[in-house]
């Protein structure tokens, strides 16, 4: 999920210079500084922060359960905001120990009726609480089946949302981190990944758009059902639902071994089609460097699609669909960075799963590192380097090991890419891309943790990374140096010293390679990496010719400010 606060007022400003055509303000002008304008005002990331608690919410039972299927049906009328709804699941007992089946669902619909393997029951349904007592008897499959109707609350960032937009009717949901139980029946659990069919009805009018592939369209008088079926496993937080007065086109994208094409497909409202025409251009492109970076896109066998939603402040991964709002389809491709961030999750948060979300690193820092890594590809080096350091802020609170409560942080997305950026420098390239590879294969279609990630890594470095792990994500900051250094002249020519101090309190030292040039006074430039792991540290070098200069992390790859003091030349 990209999710950004803008400052809409100096957004006005700019749109209102740029249509009146003032002369000093003209849109060549804006199209050269508009990247350091963006970098200002939209990628400055505020996130909520979320207080929920996991043991409240979800109960000892439901990690005792498995469920492998939801049947979803939803009958809309949006004008009354409301819907009539069946949700069938269908999962195993893990542990017959257990005494109930428990769920979380709201409260707030009137349930008509709840079935256990095909016979009626009794149920609590209680706050985000909802069980069924289990008889002895109980098989190790259950199927049960909910009906019930009424209107969802709106809650977290969205839910489930009966939206407008000029005269358009939009339906939506945003279920992100724990709020699909806020509109269905489930075990809402990051980890417990199943297949949905999902049967969307509203007026013939309107086209409705689910996870995976679309199956039929039922049309009944004037009402039209969609049918959309998933071929691989969701986590529960990623289903979704559309529906509104879309218009559609598509793309085709072609697998890297040839064998194999998949429907691209956007869905918006009419206003923003030929506008969401440009901004969405760059969609097979994107797939195409991801599944060279990372293996084929994993799933190829439904589609990728984009759909308008009406969240304003960003967009949401959606599994196979993902929502992007309204308010970033403008036609000029000013937030291209949304749409490479949604789609890398497709590998890393959809694919690849978190464990818990305390491993929400794992899906934002890897698809922030992601938006660095396609420019890189795109443009070079220099791409890598500039959007890394917008990425960089003088201070990430909290910690990647521990983000509760705040899990949707600038230290997640931003601080999380970094730790990835600087586990390239560590390992190397080949290394590197050979650990995000692993990782994916290792884990599409399930769920990984932090020590996943970590095995992996040290598995195929053939290094031992404990105390990388444990600096950059059990302790909150960067690296902060300060530095000085000194020439003498001796027969052979040169002496330097360098005198490298780490500044920051907690922890004591980062360990690290750090690359340095030396400036000399003939025009040539010496290159060397030297490995810190201590407060301070003292490096020699001897030269023949004077350096005039020396620059610490040349090429951006440390997390850390580099602050020269006064040097001896």
């Amino acid at each position: 999920m990209t999710y950004r606060k803008i400052n809409f007022i100096l957004l006005v400003i700019l749109t209102v210079c740029i249509l009146s055509g003032v002369s000093y303000f003209s849109v060549s002008s804006v199209n050269k500084i508009f990247p350091k304008i963006k970098s200002l005002i939209l990628t400055h990331y505020y996130f909520h922060k979320f207080s929920f608690n996991d043991d409240e919410y979800i109960s000892e039972n439901q990690k005792k359960l498995d469920v492998l299927h939801y049947d979803l049906s939803f009958d809309l009328f949006p004008g009354q905001k409301y819907f009539k709804a069946s949700a069938q699941i269908t999962g195993i007992i893990l542990d017959h120990s257990i005494t109930s089946l428990d769920l979380n669902f709201h409260d707030n619909f009137e349930i008509k009726a709840v079935y256990l393997n095909d016979l009626a029951t009794i149920y609590q349904n209680s706050g985000t609480s909802f069980s069924i007592p289990l008889e002895n008897n109980i098989t190790d499959t259950f199927r049960i089946k909910i009906i019930y109707n009424g209107t969802p609350k709106r809650v977290g960032l969205e839910g489930f949302v009966f939206g407008e937009r000029n005269g358009y009717s939009l339906v939506y949901t945003l279920s992100e981190p724990n709020y699909a139980s806020s509109w269905f029946p489930c075990n809402d659990i990051p980890n417990d990944k199943s297949l949905i069919d999902m049967r969307i009805t509203n007026d013939s009018s309107k086209v409705s758009v689910s996870n995976g592939r679309l199956i039929n369209i039922l049309t009944n008088d004037d009402r039209k059902t969609y049918h959309w079926k998933t071929y691989y496993p969701v986590s529960t937080y990623l289903v979704a639902l559309y529906s509104a007065d879309y218009e559609e086109f598509s793309e085709e994208y072609t697998s890297l071994d040839g064998n194999l094409t998949m429907p691209v497909n956007y869905y918006v409202l009419p206003d923003k089609l030929e506008k969401s025409k440009v901004d969405f251009s760059e969609h097979t492109d994107i797939l195409k460097v991801f599944a060279k970076l990372f293996g084929e896109y994993p799933f190829i066998k439904e589609k990728y699609g984009v759909a308008e939603f009406l969240w304003t402040m960003g967009a949401m991964e959606n599994q196979t669909i993902t929502g992007v709002s309204s308010g970033l389809i403008g036609g000029k491709k000013f937030f291209n960075d949304y749409l490479i961030h949604e789609l890398a999750h497709h590998w890393w948060g959809n694919a690849v799963g978190p464990d818990t979300w305390k491993d929400i690193w794992l899906n934002e820092g890897f698809s922030t590192y992601s938006e660095a890594l396609y420019f890189e590809v795109k443009h070079g080096k220099e791409a890598l380097q500039s959007t890394m350091k917008k990425k960089y802020f003088r201070r990430f609170s909290g910690t990647l090991s521990d983000p509760e409560p705040n899990i949707f942080s600038s230290t997640v997305y931003n601080k999380g890419g970094w730790v990835l950026h600087m586990l390239r420098w560590e390992v190397g390239d080949s290394s590197f891309f050979k650990i995000l590879k692993n990782f994916f294969e290792t884990y599409k279609y399930s769920n990984a943790s932090t020590n996943d990630f970590i095995e992996v890594a040290q598995n195929i470095s053939g290094k031992n990374l404990d105390d990388f792990f444990h600096q950059w994500l059990d302790y909150e900051g960067e690296i902060k140096v300060k530095f000085n250094w000194s020439v003498v002249q001796n027969a052979a020519g040169y002496k330097t010293e360098i005198f490298i101090e780490q500044d920051q309190e907690n922890p004591e030292h980062y360990s690290f390679p750090l690359e340095t040039i030396f400036q000399l006074v003939n025009g040539n430039q010496i290159r060397k990496i030297y490995y810190i792991n201590s407060k301070e540290t003292n490096i020699n070098i001897e030269t023949e010719d004077k350096i005039e200069s020396v620059l610490l992390d040349p090429d951006g790859w440390l997390l850390g400010t580099f602050r020269e003091e006064f040097s001896s030349k």
